[in-house]
């Protein structure tokens, strides 16, 4: 396989991405960051959902770990592709109680996430996962402090925690928001009143991001959301919805654009506030748009509706190592 094809996506946000500082691809000599904390949902959970609940099955892992690794995806996502460039292992879910070395960083992020509390029925009655961005930063909060304990306690298990001067020099990574727009939309809500419940959504974002500034963080990484018009479940749901050149439904486009934009907004006001602060806004929805704009440019040769009904049966987005000239799964 060409090695390019299967760091694709990854290139293309550092690409994409509005940074401050981080204009090149992450790598051990440029940034050499010793750790990562990453907060999210699906597309970068590497084991929490599994922990708390049950490991998805294959075909989930078969690609690349060969066995259910709690992703939900059969090869590797993109927090594990970030870790890869700066020499660093995958990350553990803060969740996972079993053979877990936590000195390199944590994983927060848990299929269904959500940036404010569900309103949507939780795990498991309902499909919203009870650990939301403000769980998840508490988690973190409690981690660090009781990380330093066991250090200090000394023993076994004081090298598989961080050290304390890691966590200001580690990177903040954040991929989270797609479930606050399309739970609330499979909730009967308009796309006008999720609209409105945009800004709200944005400044339980930025509170998450200024607690975790308040403990010590100083390098955030934060990807905007997908292009929703885009995905199988919108279109089957909504069909009656006006389509763009390549089968996007537009007016959910529509409404992901618009998140984005008070996303990136935020987060430039958010580096006034404060200018100790790197903050880099990545903008992913370009990056995978593109898949469906020029595919056979990006490599893939299979029809657009092929991929559309691959997407539907392997349901998440994102393993990156997937993307090559063979097979297209995303989900």
């Amino acid at each position: 396989m060409d090695p390019t094809t299967t760091t694709f996506i990854l290139l293309s946000l550092l690409l994409y991405g509005s940074t401050t500082g981080f204009s090149r691809v992450f790598s051990s000599e440029s940034c050499p960051f010793p750790a990562i904390f990453n907060f999210g949902a699906s597309n970068s959970d590497t084991g929490g959902f599994a922990a708390a609940f049950f490991q998805p099955k294959p075909p989930y892992g078969d690609t690349f770990f060969g066995m259910p690794s709690g992703r939900a995806c059969d090869g590797r996502l993109i927090v594990d592709f970030t870790a890869e460039s700066l020499d660093l292992p995958f990350l553990s879910s803060y969740l996972n109680s079993l053979a877990t070395n936590f000195s390199h960083g944590a994983n927060f992020a848990t299929v269904s996430s959500t940036i404010r509390l569900p309103t949507a029925d939780v795990i498991p009655q309902g499909q919203a996962s009870p650990f939301y961005l403000s769980l998840q930063c508490s988690q973190f909060a409690q981690f660090k402090n009781r990380s330093q304990i066991i250090r200090r306690q000394g023993g076994i298990y004081a090298s598989l925690m961080p050290r304390e001067e890691t966590f200001a020099k580690a990177l903040y990574t954040f991929d989270i928001g797609q479930n606050d727009l399309t739970q609330s939309l499979f909730l009967n809500m308009t796309i006008v009143q999720v609209i409105a419940a945009i800004p709200d959504i944005v400044n339980h974002f930025l509170d998450n991001i200024k607690n975790l500034y308040s403990l010590g963080a100083r390098l955030f990484w934060v990807y905007n959301t997908r292009p929703i018009g885009c995905f199988p479940q919108i279109l089957t749901s909504f069909p009656s919805a006006k389509k763009d050149s390549v089968g996007c439904a537009k007016p959910y486009n529509r409404l992901a654009q618009r998140f984005n934009a008070e996303l990136k907004n935020a987060l430039a006001r958010l580096r006034i506030e404060f200018p100790l602060a790197t903050i880099v806004y990545v903008d992913l929805y370009s990056a995978l748009y593109s898949l469906y704009t020029h595919p056979t440019k990006n490599g893939n040769k299979i029809p657009k509706d092929a991929i559309l009904l691959l997407f539907y049966f392997n349901l998440k987005f994102l393993c990156a190592n997937q993307y090559d000239r063979h097979k297209f799964f995303f989900f």
